[in-house]
């Protein structure tokens, strides 16, 4: 609608008479009758209905003059140009009206996956800290589908599981002896959950040994309460004062292994709180202190509970790291208390959800719990954690969760490759002198591999890698085909390669052999004689028999019978390996003139990048003839052996002495080795894990490079030099039972 007015304050009177207080201007300039605006409604903007063409004459009032009447413009000209211009502004706000309606739709398909994993994390009560720190470990694979598909939802639920500890072993908890305290706020539950603990321990230890304590001297009927459990428990009760140490009572509690104490309920802003805590560490005997959190909680409320209780115990000597969550059937949503759970690193024992005894409290299941926090999901609310100060939050947000994503990153990789524990040994002789660092080196290879942690061997070529004076160590294979993380430094083996064959089948019981060119005279008829396996990665130029002549590989390529193509990994990117064989024969290095050539089969492999199809390399094997064409898994461990040299260079490279000490050239060599070797493994596996732990571990080390190989490289370095500064520090990783 177009208002004209002696003024500007008689115009925007008329518009305000007219169409409210929010009204939207859209345009307006000086005429021969005064001023002209061009308004609409707020309502008529939102429901496109505005008509900016026409205009009405109104009035305000019966007495006013039509002074809203059309205006007669001077020429046609500028008005025509007033309306365009107004029509285009119009246009301009309703796109832009579009665009913001659609930032807000949750299920607008132009977010990114992570955005849209977010948004689910919010909708269910999860914090926006956690939201971000879990999405930031979103692999590559999975963000380039762009939307939220099963693959992801899953992903989004392993890893919140992944950080909700439990019990691992429930017989290890119940079975270890001594005093455990439910602490906690008013109201949160602790005298019906000491019950429903006390009762599993009786149904697992009998009734003798175990005992009820009491501390609640304030509450009325408080002690009638827990003693009422204690008879139908058939266990004995007994009272302490909030003041009294817990080594006061011990005597009068001969034979009781197991007891278990009500303590009185505070406010987390009672400074009472950390005499309470103290009191309880007070005594002889170490108690494991247990805090309560109540599901049906505000966030703000949990958070500070479990800052508030964890500075207690800190200040009276002792830690707080188990927790139950109580009161579970009365929660609207299970994610905010979860998620405080999982950022503050607390172990989650039980769970609880009634007042039945003891059939009312459950061990915490992370599985299940998570399934049902996801399922809980109110699309385009605004989930309580959201609502959390941020200060809060983040306080216990990016420190605590750059360590568990540490911690959680060295576990999974001392769980997933076979020798990376003695790897981490290596690395700890870092700082220590050179005449330390060799003795315990020397102890720590002694008898490494150990036992049946190596089926296979990969040997590596014996000269120096290029640009450096050191020779890549030779690696060892698990039996499920997995390079052990700690290489074998070769100056520290047998010298004869028959020799140092024998001695890994004897030592540890090595059968299969991955060799850099064909072995020599001795050690092939060994390998023969005995009926191992074996494998050579060879040059093109090199000569077998074929058709009684003598040609090179390279010249029989084309002739080889094809045997179709595998997906592989070609130095950090996918590729697709082309095969074909051929049977020849061939003789050993060294071997007399007239000894007769061996039965073999050629192998000839074309790798080509899986997208652009362009050839980006050309390799030859040769194995036994008995071998058929079963050796394709250790054509393919012996390629991607490859870049094992390569990635070692960059890390010995980066393992600067002049930045982390005395270090042995020997020393630093295994290191830089056994970098490149879990890189490589990470790089290669396909399986599920492995691309959750190469997402955590790209995370940590800040970006992503061309190469995910050496991006893994990058990363690895990074995070055992984050390791190394929290161990000097003696923040190191801390063992729970």
């Amino acid at each position: 609608m177009r208002f004209v007015g002696g003024n500007s304050r008689e115009a925007m009177r008329q518009v305000r008479a007219a169409l409210g207080d929010e009204a939207l201007i859209l345009a307006n300039r000086q005429t021969e009758h005064g001023v002209e605006i061009l308004a609409m409604a707020e309502s008529a903007a939102t429901q496109g209905e505005a008509n900016v063409g026409e205009s009405a004459p109104r009035s305000v009032e019966p007495s006013r003059p039509p002074a809203a009447a059309p205006a007669t413009p001077a020429s046609p000209d500028p008005a025509q140009a007033f309306e365009a211009m107004s029509a285009r502004l119009l246009e301009e706000m309703r796109d832009m009206r579009a665009l913001l309606s659609r930032e807000r739709d949750p299920s607008d398909s132009t977010r990114t996956l992570g955005e849209q994993l977010i948004g689910t994390m919010l909708e269910t009560g999860f914090s926006q800290a956690l939201a971000d720190e879990v999405v930031a470990a979103l692999p590559e694979e999975l963000a380039l589908a762009g939307a939220v598909d099963e693959r992801a939802l899953a992903w989004l639920a392993r890893q919140l599981v992944k950080r909700l500890g439990g019990l691992d072993d429930e017989a290890a908890f119940m079975d270890r002896t001594g005093i455990v305290a439910l602490i906690g706020p008013t109201g949160v539950g602790k005298t019906t959950t000491t019950a429903k603990l006390a009762a599993r321990y009786v149904m697992r230890h009998g009734t003798r040994p175990v005992a009820l304590v009491t501390t609640d001297s304030f509450r009325i009927g408080a002690h009638e309460q827990l003693r009422i459990y204690s008879r139908l428990l058939d266990v004995p009760m007994y009272a302490l004062n909030a003041d009294q140490p817990v080594s006061e009572l011990l005597g009068r509690m001969k034979g009781k292994s197991w007891i278990i104490i009500d303590t009185v309920g505070m406010s987390q802003r009672d400074h009472r709180v950390i005499e309470q805590v103290s009191h309880l560490h007070g005594g002889d005997s170490p108690v494991r202190l247990v805090l309560l959190l109540n599901a049906a909680s505000q966030p703000e409320t949990l958070e500070e509970v479990v800052v508030r209780y964890r500075q207690a115990a800190q200040a009276a000597g002792g830690e707080l790291t188990d927790c139950i969550i109580t009161k579970q059937d009365e929660a609207g949503r299970l994610a905010p208390v979860l998620d405080i759970v999982m950022r503050h690193g607390l172990r989650l024992l039980f769970v609880s959800h009634g007042q039945r005894v003891p059939e009312d409290m459950a061990l915490a299941e992370p599985e299940a719990l998570i399934a049902d926090a996801l399922a809980d999901r109110t699309p385009s609310a605004r989930s309580p954690a959201r609502q959390m100060p941020e200060a809060a939050v983040r306080s216990s947000g990016n420190l605590l969760g750059q360590g568990r994503r540490l911690a959680s990153v060295l576990q999974a990789l001392r769980q997933r490759l076979p020798g990376f524990k003695r790897f981490e040994e290596v690395w700890n002789l870092l700082g220590m002198p050179a005449s330390v660092q060799q003795q315990r080196l020397d102890r720590l290879l002694a008898d490494y591999p150990q036992g049946d942690q190596a089926l296979g061997m990969l040997w590596s070529e014996r000269r120096r890698v290029p640009g450096e004076s050191w020779s890549m160590p030779d690696v060892a294979l698990s039996p499920e085909g997995t390079w052990l993380a700690l290489p074998l430094l070769q100056h520290r083996q047998v010298a004869g390669q028959q020799a140092r064959l024998a001695e890994m089948l004897e030592q540890y019981g090595v059968g299969v052999h991955l060799l850099n060119g064909l072995p020599d005279s001795d050690a092939g008829d060994w390998l023969q004689k005995g009926g191992l396996s074996w494998c050579s990665q060879v040059r093109g130029s090199q000569r077998v028999e074929f058709g009684g002549e003598r040609c090179t590989l390279a010249s029989l390529s084309g002739i080889g019978d094809a045997v179709g193509d595998v997906r592989c990994r070609f130095r950090g990117a996918a590729a697709r390996l082309g095969l074909a064989t051929l049977p020849v024969g061939v003789v050993f290095k060294g071997a007399r003139r007239d000894q007769q050539s061996l039965d073999a089969q050629a192998w000839f492999g074309e790798v080509r990048d899986e997208e652009s199809g362009k050839v980006l390399a050309k390799r030859y094997w040769i194995v036994p003839l008995r071998l058929k064409r079963e050796p394709q898994p250790l054509l393919l461990t012996l390629l991607q052996g490859d870049v094992l040299p390569q990635l070692a260079r960059s890390a010995w490279q980066r393992l600067d002495p002049a930045e982390l000490g005395e270090l042995r050239a020997d020393l630093r060599l295994l290191m830089a080795s056994g970098l490149a070797t879990v890189a490589a493994h990470l790089d290669l596996a396909e399986d599920v894990a492995a691309m959750d732990l190469r997402a955590e571990l790209l995370g940590l080390g800040g970006g992503r490079r061309r190469r995910r190989d050496v991006a893994l490289l990058e990363s690895l370095v990074q995070l055992f030099m984050v390791r190394d500064a929290i161990r000097h520090l003696g923040l190191g990783e801390r063992e729970t039972g």
